[in-house]
């Protein structure tokens, strides 16, 4: 997709404009939509006041009026938080919000991938600057990863990431809170961030530059690199079964021939399902 002219009037919230796909991803993970009666309500969005600098940029592209604002209050993590807060009372940007996919009230769950035509590498880069990280790891391996209770969210990122990285992932919440917790690293960390955060974007300073960082990590000699692994169709399944040979089903599907005797047992024993007819 072509860049758009920063310079331009943008129109506020069309989605195929980097800038606003970037914002309605964080406002979607980040943002809070509340209402009153007689149609009030307000946009907020509070963060770390070391990032203050995208709420402005918020601000500017929003062509209603608005306001960035600092406090300082403790919390159940510190005695001193010092946050700020972008808000926003239009009732006819909120609509637009509303109807691209960020709900009123409690959201986390059941947000989802807007349904219009949208910059996809952007949106995803808004999600991952407001409930994502990316660095290093303890040991020294590139990550990106990305926190979120909302399937529809998770397997976009698993969809998504797959098509420019080959790594494929099987999202599962996790059992103490039921969040997903999705994480790439070393070589796939490289790439999805490189292709997220391009020169230019608009973006959070320092997640920009931790993205820009992991380009210079080199994997260390003698570390095995395993290929990405290919799952199994029903249509290898059927093959495989057909075949009743792995040796004979390796050569056909292009797999190792003990992948083969080992999918071929787990079927037989019912550790897998029969593909469907």
């Amino acid at each position: 997709m072509a860049e758009q002219d920063p310079s331009a009037t943008p129109r506020f919230m069309d989605l195929t404009d980097p800038r606003y796909a970037y914002m309605f991803g964080f406002l979607q993970a980040d943002g809070h939509l509340s209402e009153q009666s007689r149609q009030r309500g307000r946009l907020t969005v509070e963060i770390n006041v070391r990032d203050i600098h995208i709420l402005h940029e918020f601000q500017r592209l929003t062509p209603y009026a608005s306001n960035v604002s600092e406090r300082v209050r403790s919390t159940n993590f510190s005695s001193q938080h010092h946050s700020a807060t972008w808000a926003m009372h239009a009732l006819e940007a909120r609509t637009t919000l509303n109807e691209l996919g960020l709900p009123y009230g409690r959201k986390s769950a059941t947000i989802t991938p807007p349904r219009v035509e949208f910059s996809r590498r952007d949106y995803l880069r808004g999600m991952i600057d407001a409930d994502g990280s990316v660095g290093f790891t303890g040991q020294g391996f590139p990550f990106v990863s990305l926190t979120t209770a909302s399937t529809a969210v998770g397997a976009y990122l698993c969809h998504y990431a797959k098509k420019i990285t080959g790594a494929g992932r099987q999202i599962k919440r996790n059992a103490r809170d039921g969040i997903y917790n999705i994480v790439y690293t070393k070589e796939a960390a490289m790439q999805l961030a490189g292709h997220l955060y391009y020169p230019g974007c608009l973006a959070l300073l320092r997640k920009q530059t931790a993205a820009d960082s992991l380009a210079s990590w080199q994997r260390p000699a003698g570390m095995r690199f395993a290929p990405p692994r290919r799952r199994w169709s029903q249509a290898d399944d059927r093959l495989l079964l057909q075949l009743d040979d792995p040796a004979a089903a390796a050569r056909a599907l292009d797999r190792t021939e003990q992948s083969c005797a080992m999918r071929l047992w787990r079927l037989r024993t019912g550790r897998v399902s029969m593909p469907g007819q």
